[in-house]
């Protein structure tokens, strides 16, 4: 398996010479039913629209080209069977291995990696074990009744994942059980949620890998003495999902615990033990499978080569055009469901955190544009926000929309002649053509100029199954364009410098007047926290 530079990949050269002519979507008779029915891709329950991208079979076939060259499945599939993927050549770094997909694989005999599928399914049994004694009255609270609320409390991958998961699933959510979060070390944010639920009948799930994360920790402590006031025993309410061996991981101290492992990115970790603990109390342990197992669909389709037959992987490519070759520096992700409000704050931590890097593999400089920034809101919300630039704004900005033929709740009815879903559905369809022909008009302020590139994932109804594989398809779209840029994706060195000079303002601020240490000098630390030591009123 050889990484090459981005830049010494032939098909690179094809691109740039396409990129000085690309297709143009506002040509006449360029976006008929034959083009549409030509660019569209079906797979793991999802149809993929992408007619109203700037491509045509040329750059298809260079990109393939660029896909075949930089060996993106070889890699992909070298992840899933165990090679040592997070690492740096000639520096000191975390050496792991990269194993999200075995949180899945789980429904084979014979899985790409037994150890650590092995691994996955003990601490699955261990869950279902755990949700049958919740459910048969086994576990109860002090006074004997049934928990009806669990509080996950995490920060970055152990609370984005989930928390997307259990909002995006809230429909299919079994009675009497709710679900919320806690992950700011803002004490506003815990106060809030604490303040919503009877805390006699909630178990709260702290999440940390290290058990040593300072925003999960400082929650737990609050929570803690929150149910210590209330005078409820927090072992009796407190359930932990860490690393064995982390200070967490103490029976003593848990109702029960969990375990994550060093294998699993925190950003990759919601079909873990990380998003299914919380997601099982939720759903029930069947539904809550079938998340992992629509993952696990999405995980073999991915292995396809050619990337007319692999969504993750054309949608990877794609994306690659727009940034590196149309020079389009940020792409939205615009989901019309309601219930996946939370789902692009995830996407730009698994994207922005795996592949906001500008060091090789190889541990030089790149010389090429790496991740792009990622952001998005629900529409229809949105059309009343941000889409005046998308449509009349200097910034042109790629768009991926998702969509579903039928609600989850089914509880509609027709207005005006189309139901609410319909209406949903017809703006989002609308929203992308409409940014692909643009429109003349002799008002300027009136005209659209178009030729504004977008996609289109469509599936029948957001259920857990169709959740899981939205999931993991852009966690490989993700990956992909990792390889192909020949950077690290599954690190994240860039979130530790504001942690360090964090904790040298915390230890200034705790230490007592005798042992403090200003800062020196005119620094601006020390201008900083002599202002967060003063205190103003009115």
């Amino acid at each position: 398996m050889e990484f090459l530079d981005f830049s010494e990949l032939a098909a690179v050269g094809k691109l740039q010479h396409y990129a000085q002519s690309p297709c143009d979507l506002t040509e006449p008779a360029l976006l008929s039913s034959h083009r549409f029915a030509k660019y569209h891709l079906s797979s793991c329950g999802f149809d993929l629209l992408y007619a109203c991208q700037r491509l045509d079979d040329a750059v298809l076939t260079a990109l393939q080209e660029l896909a075949d060259e930089a060996e993106l499945v070889e890699k992909f599939l070298a992840m899933k069977q165990g090679a040592v993927l997070n690492r740096i050549e000639g520096f000191p770094s975390e050496n792991r291995q990269v194993l999200h997909t075995s949180s899945r694989d789980v429904f084979r005999d014979s899985p790409d990696h037994p150890p650590s599928v092995q691994q996955a399914k003990k601490q699955l049994a261990r869950l279902r074990a755990f949700l049958k004694d919740l459910e048969s009255s086994r576990i109860v609270n002090q006074a004997g009744e049934p928990f009806t609320t669990m509080v996950q409390v995490g920060i970055g991958g152990s609370d984005l994942g989930p928390r997307a998961l259990c909002l995006a699933l809230a429909a299919w959510g079994r009675p009497n059980h709710r679900v919320d979060f806690i992950s700011n070390v803002d004490p506003d944010d815990a106060a809030r949620v604490l303040a919503g639920v009877d805390l006699s009948r909630t178990l709260v799930n702290v999440v940390s890998k290290s058990g040593t994360t300072l925003e999960t920790v400082t929650n737990e402590r609050l929570v803690r003495e929150t149910f210590v006031r209330a005078g409820l025993d927090p072992t009796r309410h407190l359930v932990a999902v860490t690393g064995k061996s982390s200070p967490m991981d103490d029976s003593t101290r848990y109702l029960a615990t969990f375990h994550m492992y060093d294998y699993i990115g925190g950003r990759y970790s919601a079909t873990s033990m990380v998003g299914m603990v919380t997601l099982g109390f939720l759903l029930g342990y069947d539904r809550a499978l079938e998340v992992l197992a629509g993952a696990h669909a999405m995980d073999r389709a991915a292995e396809e080569k050619n990337i007319r037959q692999n969504i993750p992987l054309l949608m990877a490519m794609i994306g690659i055009w727009n940034h590196n070759f149309l020079g389009f520096p940020t792409h939205a992700v615009l989901p019309y469901s309601q219930a996946l409000v939370r789902f692009p704050a995830h996407l730009q931590q698994c994207d922005m955190e795996s592949n906001g890097k500008s060091v090789t593999r190889l541990g030089g400089p790149v010389r090429w544009q790496t991740g792009p920034v990622v952001w998005g809101e629900p529409g229809t919300n949105g059309q009343h926000a941000f889409y005046q630039l998308l449509h009349q704004g200097t910034e042109i900005v790629p768009v991926e929309f998702i969509g579903f033929r039928h609600s989850q709740y089914g509880q509609d009815f027709r207005v005006q002649g189309t139901t609410s879903q319909q209406k949903l559905v017809a703006n989002m369809l609308a929203q992308s053509l409409a940014l692909a022909r643009g429109r003349d008009h002799d008002n300027p302020n009136k005209y659209f100029p178009g030729n504004r590139p977008s996609l289109v994932l469509l599936a029948d109804r957001l259920t857990p199954s169709t959740m899981g594989a939205l999931l993991a398809l852009y966690e490989h779209r993700i990956v992909f364009q990792g390889f192909c840029w020949n950077i690290n994706s599954f690190d994240q060195e860039g979130v530790q410098l504001g942690k360090a000079l964090a904790n040298r303002f915390l230890a200034e601020l705790s230490a007592g007047d005798d042992h403090r240490q200003e800062f020196a000098g005119d620094s601006p630390e020390k201008f900083l926290l002599g202002l967060v030591n003063s205190s103003k009123s009115g």
